[in-house]
């Protein structure tokens, strides 16, 4: 792939799958708990927009690499949304912000396509104030062994299609081996979705 259909396809394949009721559902029960000055990775699609609870969040600033994602998010964007919500381009391994900056850091779908999600962790936990919390939700590496022997196999067929979309990463012990200590960890099949890309974990990571 790459080329015409990164450029033109990928966004609107992602916008659309990153914004079907099963995925919001899970999105509902993670990105409501941000407050304070937040900073959202990956949030080109603006699929989070209107689940931010506006009476605990100053201010969201999004940080997306895709152009095309970014233009997504600002046509969804209402009046209203444009004080509260900024968008840059940018990556998650190298964030253009001080260190210490934001209250809560805000990761939904992201990791599976980042290029390095050790060092994406490690800027996240970087820019957080001390007390600070990251509240991620990610599709991954599914703990059945005959459902992951189907992520194998799909993905390197799913990667080029899916804009660089990995099925098999780990989800919380990635969080954990950055060095954040998660309370609970939970995890689950979201409904009416193939298996293979199915598996979600989310929660609430504090920098250890």
């Amino acid at each position: 792939m790459g080329g015409w259909w990164d450029r033109h396809m990928v966004p609107k394949l992602i916008g659309f799958c990153c914004s079907q009721p099963p995925v919001m559902k899970r999105r509902v029960e993670v990105v409501p708990l941000a407050s304070g000055d937040v900073l959202e990775l990956g949030a080109g699609g603006g699929a989070n927009l209107g689940l931010y609870d506006r009476n605990r969040v100053a201010h969201v600033t999004g940080i997306d690499p895709s152009d095309g994602l970014i233009e997504l998010a600002t046509e969804r964007m209402a009046d209203g949304d444009r004080g509260f919500f900024h968008l840059e381009k940018g990556v998650a391994e190298a964030l253009p912000f001080q260190t210490g900056r934001f209250d809560t850091v805000v990761c939904t779908f992201t990791l599976c396509s980042v290029q390095d999600p050790a060092r994406a962790l490690a800027e996240a936990k970087r820019v957080l104030k001390p007390g600070g919390r990251l509240l991620f939700l990610e599709h991954g590496l599914s703990p059945d062994a005959d459902v992951q022997k189907w992520q194998r196999r799909i993905e390197p067929v799913w990667k080029p299609i899916a804009g660089g979309c990995h099925l098999t990463r780990p989800v919380t012990d990635s969080v954990t081996a950055a060095g954040f200590h998660v309370p609970e960890r939970h995890g689950r099949y979201m409904e009416k979705s193939p298996k293979f890309a199915a598996w979600v974990e989310w929660g609430v990571a504090l920098p250890g």
